[in-house]
C-alpha cells in the first residue's frame, strides 16, 4: 500500500465552523470600523467650530479723555457703548479727545479753541 504525502483535511463540520468563525470575526471588525469612521467624523464636525476672541484699545498716549476723565476703552458720557459711534480725534499737539467731548469743547470756547491739556490752538490732526 501507498503513503498518502497529502495533508489531512479538516471534516467539513469542522470547515464550516471555520468559516462561520471567520465570517463572525469578519462582521465585528467592519463594526468596529464604522464605529471609528463615525468617531472620525464626529470630530472632525467639532474641529470646523471654533470661537474667536479678540480685544482692541485705541493707540493713544494717555488712557483717559482729558475732558470727561472716562477711558479710552469704554465710552465717552453722552454715548453707550463704546467702538465706532464714540472715536478718538487726535489734536495736531498729539492729544486725544473723544469726538463727542472735544467737539462740545470747541464749541463752548468763545474766541479761538484751544486744547484742554496743553493750550495750543486746537487744529485737529491730519
Amino acid at each position: 500500500m501507498k503513503e498518502c504525502d497529502c495533508i489531512a483535511r479538516p471534516s467539513r463540520t469542522k470547515s464550516k465552523i471555520m468559516v462561520t468563525n471567520v465570517l463572525e470575526e469578519l462582521a465585528t471588525v467592519n463594526e468596529e470600523k464604522t464605529k471609528l469612521k463615525d468617531e472620525l467624523a464626529s470630530l472632525k464636525e467639532e474641529n470646523r467650530r471654533w470661537h474667536a476672541v479678540a480685544s482692541w484699545t485705541w493707540d493713544a498716549q494717555d488712557e483717559t479723555c482729558g475732558i470727561c476723565r472716562m477711558a479710552f476703552d469704554g465710552c465717552c458720557p453722552d454715548c453707550k457703548l463704546p467702538g465706532d459711534d464714540c472715536p478718538l480725534i487726535w489734536g495736531a499737539c498729539n492729544h486725544a479727545f473723544h469726538l463727542h467731548c472735544i467737539l462740545k469743547w470747541v464749541n463752548s470756547q468763545t474766541s479761538q479753541a484751544h486744547c484742554p491739556m496743553c493750550r495750543r490752538e486746537w487744529q485737529f490732526k491730519e
